[in-house]
């Protein structure tokens, strides 16, 4: 008979009168991996944070070592044992590594009300050794890679000695050395007897990690089995609830042989070295390159955000004498940063107030400046309709309350509106889930089609491969390669984005 740790029992939720879940039954055995997907808003979150005691549930219950649970809060989930490491991870980056594992729970000397830094520092050591994080337990956080970082949210769930450990999209900031550290260390968990829940759009990850897997869409679970049941295929149409083919739409465009950017020889001390390359109009050129490459910091000189010490970035045969990223968007060039969060939204902001940020010249009268309102209005909605951006009402609801591929049509729809020449993307798709990205791809593709030039940016490059023309391989602020779309291999790729500059 099966041991189960946790069920969830004909679980209901609505917010606002919408159900977001809709009589869900899950069944997790004790010591196994479920690996649990969906597209965003298929209910995950919800589900999770009623596990956490982020939120209560309207109906149903939840069995928890075979007893009734319902926690008040998360401290209670915590207490019975309840771990749960977010995608963004909750912890004080001005603390450090000790002082985060119990800042909850500090022991101290005896009866006193002293601390026992002694037994902290010790016991830190002792989970930090658990996660292979040879570092000292007084590091503040702020000084830790995103990868560490991780390690650490996993080492403070071992010292709360969690049965149960929730991974939320756990590899999306991650490099590959990093996340394959991060996978040793959760089999590891998983064959000491550990239960965890597994979050990830990347399904390939969940196939390798899983024992059971569960789908959600809409709120419902749709489909749930032993790993051997599933495939990628199965996988994508079980989320999106139609079968897709391809994870990438065909091109329907070939680029020109008319050069829309030339860089030559952009160079930017300690960050990028003599870097060439011609971008063509109707092209889609992708930049592969590990943690530390210099691929973003590319991205931010092009588009003006950073300063350089040498080279010329000529635009329509046109040097830039200007260097700032308004001159950038005057001369049509468009940027989609990598953090979309805090760095591409207004996050408390409508989401129409976000797609007119930066058209608004576009709408404004000659020398009074004032904005032609029904215009802008029109264009917005035009523009919400265009990329199909889930949301109630695009001019009350705030962009912080939709889901992250949604969240990224809006940053990319704020540039179309301005319909930009050149398109710099940086990890458009990160944190998106498969229906969510193919949208994305899409986009994208018809913005190519309609003469326009993209940088496309990825750490993925199964991505690349899927939906570029060329791709240049970066390393050490270099450019070590260019392969042409007839050469795309991925191990070829790898191994040279591994070479070191001038090797």
């Amino acid at each position: 008979m099966a041991d189960y740790i946790l069920q969830f029992c004909k679980i209901e939720k609505s917010f606002f009168g919408v159900r977001v879940l809709k009589n869900i039954n899950i069944d997790l055995q004790r010591g196994h991996i479920l690996g649990m997907i969906g597209e965003n808003g298929a209910g995950k979150s919800t589900l999770m944070n009623i596990l956490g005691g982020v939120v209560s549930f309207d109906a149903g219950n939840m069995l928890f070592n075979g007893q009734e649970y319902a926690p008040r809060d998360p401290a209670a989930a915590t207490a019975a044992g309840i771990a749960f490491i977010h995608q963004e991870l909750n912890l004080f980056t001005n603390l450090s590594i000790a002082e985060n594992l119990f800042i909850s729970n500090f022991p101290n000397l005896g009866k006193t009300p002293f601390l026992n830094k002694a037994r902290i520092r010790a016991k830190t050591q002792e989970y930090l050794a658990m996660v292979d994080l040879e570092l000292s337990p007084d590091t503040t956080v702020d000084r830790l890679s995103p990868g560490e970082r991780q390690l650490v949210e996993v080492a403070k769930a071992l010292s709360q000695d969690a049965s149960i450990i929730i991974f939320d999209e756990p590899t999306t900031s991650l490099t590959a050395r990093e996340t394959e550290r991060l996978f040793g260390i959760i089999t590891r968990l998983h064959a000491a007897g550990k239960t965890i829940i597994y979050i990830s759009h990347i399904l390939r990850d969940v196939l390798q990690l899983a024992d059971e897997i569960v789908v959600l869409r809409d709120g419902e679970v749709v489909q749930t089995g032993p790993r051997k049941e599933f495939n990628i295929q199965k996988m994508i149409s079980s989320m999106v609830g139609r079968y897709i083919g391809t994870l990438y739409p065909e091109r329907t465009s070939k680029p020109t042989e008319h050069v829309i950017l030339d860089v030559k020889g952009l160079s930017k001390a300690g960050i990028v070295h003599d870097i060439n390359f011609s971008l063509h109009k109707g092209e889609l050129l992708g930049v592969f390159g590990l943690m530390g490459s210099g691929r973003s910091e590319l991205a931010q000189i092009i588009f003006g955000i950073e300063a350089y010490d040498h080279g010329d970035i000529i635009v329509e045969g046109n040097p830039r004498n200007h260097r700032t990223p308004v001159k950038s968007i005057q001369q049509n060039i468009a940027f989609v940063t990598e953090n979309r969060r805090e760095e591409g939204l207004l996050m408390t902001s409508t989401v129409a107030e976000n797609m007119g940020l930066v058209a608004l010249p576009r709408f404004s009268m000659p020398v009074t400046n004032v904005i032609r309102r029904s215009a802008l209005i029109e264009a917005i909605r035009s523009t919400v309709s265009l990329l199909q951006v889930k949301v109630n009402d695009a001019f009350k609801n705030q962009a912080k309350g939709l889901s992250g591929g949604n969240q990224q049509k809006v940053v990319l729809g704020k540039w179309l509106m301005n319909t930009p020449s050149i398109l710099i993307v940086d990890e458009p798709t990160r944190g998106v889930d498969v229906g969510a990205k193919y949208e994305i791809y899409s986009i994208i593709n018809k913005i190519v089609a309609k003469g326009a030039a993209v940088l496309f940016i990825s750490s993925e490059i199964e991505e690349l491969i899927g939906v570029c023309d060329r791709i240049i391989v970066m390393g050490v602020g270099e450019i070590l390669g260019c392969f042409n779309q007839a050469e795309f291999d991925r191990e070829k790729i790898l191994q040279t984005a591994f070479r070191e500059g001038g090797k």
